[in-house]
């Protein structure tokens, strides 16, 4: 099949969608293209399955790990394809992988427990925990896989069933997963649907939903809180983040440098909570730049499914136009691309891996979330000056302070106006802890306990005490 000129979304055939190789810009596969009007009976059936699924947490453990023993099971056949539609590397989509069923395998454990309160009365009060019913999740293209599972786990772990929509660029995957997971579970406990707008804007209004969780832009997510607000279903929103890392002046500049461009550039730049904006003392600021761009010369570029790519192109077209645009603009503005700053001359949306200097700090690449493989780097004179050039932007997912000084450190960290701060490493993330933004970077939890709390309901008992 031709390529599909940049800038253009799939292409639908009758019912279904074309879905392209971002590494060669090809269409490669179809997937459905569901229509708006299917949903009632879709959300129907979740509801109807939800009545069976909350009735037996010991059989709804079980069935999550028997899921999660398939979903490894399946790993040669899923990873190839993620990389196929996605770009990313073929052993990060193993890694994808692996942590989905993790993931299901730690949400399976979890119990809430039913809390007894007591306070001097002749009365027995108790909180137990219910299901909310049927959840929406709409997912991204840059970890698709990864954070289907972040959405499902919790949700099905808690007794609720699940309407799931992947993006348009990336459905396939998401499509054998859920086939793959729903074999061990009863049906219509998790759907996958496919297709393009208004599909999402529909099920995140659907009146049959109690509860929406996105993954994806501020404007979007924004519509989607307005769509759910019409029947007042609960909301969880990752709205992305502008995550800054600074350099202290005991830092170990070469010690740090590899953790911190792969910090900043794992999955193409297409990280939620990467390193997008590194400031460094004035006095390293020369070594801090030559450091990284030393590692974007040398790190290797390539399509996923090519051994020894460390690097694959971007997901999809708008998204390279947009990173285009955005480097363009910061060059404009008076940036240097000490590496990179240009489009590679070969099939599919490839971008060269790009370090900026002299980057002004009002540069749409310092501001937004640029969400590709692009780095600024910006000097900064005085500590307190840095903190609040990292706390400046509307985003609040995520920052890393990087030094010598363990303490010191924690310190500047605690002052970073975000969900969270790491020291000395970047973007790592367990499944037991919480995951949340401030600001613009979203509403609400994943992630451990509280990840499963914000899928069920309190249900209180209150009944007095026999004499």
């Amino acid at each position: 099949m031709p390529a599909i000129p940049p800038g253009r979304a799939p292409a639908t055939r009758g019912e279904r969608f074309t879905v392209l190789d971002p590494a060669t810009g090809e269409a490669f596969d179809e997937a459905p293209d569901q229509r708006p009007d299917e949903l009632d009976a879709v959300v129907e059936r979740a509801r109807e399955a939800w009545i069976g699924w909350r009735a037996d947490p010991p059989a709804r453990s079980k069935a999550l790990l028997a899921a999660a023993d398939a979903v490894e099971a399946a790993g040669s056949d899923l990873a190839p394809l993620l990389t196929r539609e996605q770009g990313k590397p073929l052993a990060e989509s193993y890694a994808e992988i692996a942590r989905a069923a993790a993931r299901l395998r730690y949400f399976a454990a979890l119990d809430p427990g039913t809390e007894k309160i007591t306070d001097g009365r002749p009365v027995r009060t108790e909180v137990r925990w219910r299901s909310l019913g049927p959840v929406a999740a709409i997912v991204p293209w840059n970890f698709p896989l990864q954070l289907a599972s972040a959405k499902f786990a919790p949700a099905l772990a808690a007794g609720n069933t699940m309407v799931l929509k992947p993006s348009p660029f990336t459905p396939l995957a998401t499509r054998m997963l859920g086939s793959v997971i729903s074999a061990a579970l009863p049906e219509n406990v998790l759907t996958i649907v496919t297709g393009r707008e208004p599909l999402g804007a529909r099920l995140a209004s659907h009146s049959g939903i109690r509860h929406v969780t996105f993954t994806g832009s501020i404007p979007t997510g924004r519509a989607v809180a307005e769509g759910a607000a019409a029947s007042l279903a609960r909301v969880t929103l990752e709205l992305g983040g502008n995550d800054a890392a600074i350099l202290l002046d005991d830092v170990d500049v070469e010690g740090v440098a590899e953790r911190l461009f792969w910090a900043a550039f794992r999955n193409c730049g297409q990280v939620c909570m990467a390193v997008k904006r590194v400031y460094a003392p004035a006095r390293l600021y020369s070594q801090v730049v030559e450091a990284l761009a030393e590692r974007a010369r040398t790190v290797v570029v390539g399509a996923g499914l090519e051994p020894g790519s460390q690097l694959g192109p971007l997901s999809n077209a708008p998204q390279l136009a947009r990173v285009e645009d955005c480097t363009a603009q910061a060059l404009a503005d008076g940036a240097r691309a000490v590496v990179g700053g240009h489009r590679l001359e070969r099939p599919g949306y490839f971008y060269a891996p790009t370090v900026l200097a002299d980057v002004p700090s009002a540069s749409r690449v310092v501001t937004q979330e640029q969400f590709g493989p692009v780095l600024p780097v910006l000097p900064y004179e005085s500590l307190d000056e840095a903190v609040t050039a990292a706390n400046s932007t509307g985003f609040g997912l995520g920052g890393s302070v990087w030094g010598t000084d363990l303490d010191r450190a924690e310190a500047v960290a605690d002052r970073l106006e975000c969900g969270t701060a790491w020291i000395n490493h970047h973007a790592e993330l367990s499944l037991a802890q919480p995951f949340a933004g401030i600001k613009e970077s979203g509403v609400g939890v994943a992630g451990g306990p509280w990840g499963l709390y914000g899928n069920l309901r309190p249900f209180v008992v209150h009944r007095p005490e026999e004499a």
